[in-house]
């Protein structure tokens, strides 16, 4: 698991990196405003939950390997895939629709911050 997270924070990285030129360079007055904003969220959502996947495998190295390791892993990609794709669809064609995607995508990653609080925990007290 420790591998395909590592993989998954790795094309997220390389993924978030291109989107955020792409909306700077290529989209930047071809889309409203407002549209642009929603990528740029898009954008730091993926980019900041890269770290999270990357922290996920440094818990679950020092760690007791818990299930709380794994389900936090999982909801931060799930949330980067529903939250940030959603909002790029959104930024990209306009139908708000997708909008009603993206609360699923905040759960998720709120599902795997709780976890990754379990997890910290668990690893710290263990070697209290």
């Amino acid at each position: 698991m420790d591998r395909a997270f590592l993989v998954l924070a790795g094309v997220f990285g390389f993924t978030g990196v291109a989107a955020g030129a792409f909306g700077a360079h290529a989209l930047a007055g071809r889309i409203p405003p407002e549209r642009l904003v929603t990528f740029d969220a898009a954008v730091r959502y993926q980019l900041w939950h890269v770290f999270a996947i990357f922290s996920v495998v440094v818990l679950r190295t020092i760690g007791p390997d818990s299930a709380s390791e794994t389900v936090a892993g999982l909801a931060f990609v799930v949330g980067v895939v529903l939250f940030s794709g959603s909002l790029y669809a959104l930024a990209l064609s306009g139908v708000r629709r997708w909008g009603a995607v993206t609360p699923f995508g905040g759960l998720a990653f709120l599902v795997g911050w709780a976890a990754f609080v379990v997890a910290a925990a668990t690893a710290i007290f263990r070697f209290s």
